[in-house]
């Protein structure tokens, strides 16, 4: 569980790596309510080779702590190889490799989920890594790719036995995509098959989840990913709950609109202008459902070129309407 470690402590409830959600600046706003470790958006590894420019500003840490990591797609040996040699080389705590993108474009190239079809292809790219790099590596994976193939289990034994420190599992098949329910008991079951820790993953919105799934599966901690959309103060909630504190309200609205600001202006410095106001749009949206807005004034927050503005005048506890 060390391998996680921040400021001298453990959290138990970490920020899921997702791709175009958990960049540098929503990553601080979930740092900003306490400590607790966080992942990078999925790096395809081709592309940081290539140096795109979208791939390198994933790497970059959002603190000085170097308590972060990064997650890798990809399904050559020699380029998962370099690029977590580079990741390594951009201070990041971790290196976890991506087992479990259900995403047509990322399972068309044979990476992600697709690598649980092919098991040895899998351990081979996890094997290398770990001989490759000085830090952890860890294991983001799905049950398997469909309910006649649940390989969880026996493919978190095999990385296990490669050197991989942790795994991670969503308690759904690729199949599923995210319909339906996750299945937490069977995320129970790759805990009973291995000696490193499994962080359950699925279905986690409220603090209540948070407890429950470690309940069921037996899990070391979990990973949130939807759950913390628009709501960065959510995984410590989720931390009391598991705790046994007393669950922390959420900030009051005005509050809630200046992290909201805080985030905008730290997109704008990370990617340029332009740019980062178009990456953090559906950011605004998403803390527009969870604050209350009117479609409305959602749609009119989201669609403003500079919605700087708006966001001051809503952290100064006005209404949109009261804005115009």
């Amino acid at each position: 569980m060390g391998i996680f470690e921040i400021h001298g402590l453990t959290p138990k409830v970490i920020l899921a790596p997702m791709a175009g959600v958990t960049d540098a600046p929503f990553r601080a706003a979930v740092r900003g309510f306490g400590p607790t470790f966080v992942f990078s958006e999925m790096v395809a590894s081709r592309e940081l080779l290539r140096d795109r420019r979208s791939a390198v500003l994933r790497l970059k840490a959002d603190t000085d702590t170097g308590a972060f990591g990064i997650q890798l797609a990809g399904r050559d040996v020699e380029s998962m190889v370099e690029a977590a040699r580079i990741a390594e080389g951009e201070g990041t705590s971790l290196i976890d490799i991506n087992m479990g993108c259900p995403a047509k474009k990322v399972v068309g190239g044979l990476c992600g989920s697709a690598l649980m079809r092919e098991p040895e292809l899998a351990v081979a790219i996890a094997s290398s890594v770990v001989r490759a790099v000085s830090v952890p590596v860890t294991v983001k994976m799905r049950l398997g790719w469909d309910d006649a193939s649940i390989t969880a289990p026996s493919l978190a034994q095999s990385l296990e036995g490669c050197g991989v420190q942790a795994v991670s599992v969503h308690g759904r098949t690729r199949c599923q995509f995210y319909e339906g329910a996750a299945d937490w008991s069977r995320i129970a079951d790759v805990k009973r098959a291995v000696r490193i820790p499994v962080f359950a993953n699925g279905d986690v919105r409220t603090p209540e989840d948070a407890r429950s799934i470690l309940s069921v599966t037996g899990a070391d901690g979990v990973l949130v990913g939807r759950g913390a959309f628009g709501a960065p103060w959510r995984l410590m909630q989720m931390q009391d709950a598991i705790d046994g504190r007393a669950v922390r309200e959420a900030p009051p609205a005005d509050e809630a609109w200046s992290v909201a600001l805080q985030q905008y202006r730290h997109s704008e410095a990370h990617y340029g202008t332009d740019a980062g106001r178009r990456i953090v749009r559906k950011h605004l949206g998403w803390y527009a459902e969870q604050l209350g807005l009117a479609r409305a004034e959602r749609d009119a927050l989201v669609r403003t070129r500079d919605a700087g503005p708006l966001l001051d005048r809503l952290a100064r506890g006005l209404t949109l309407a009261e804005a115009a």
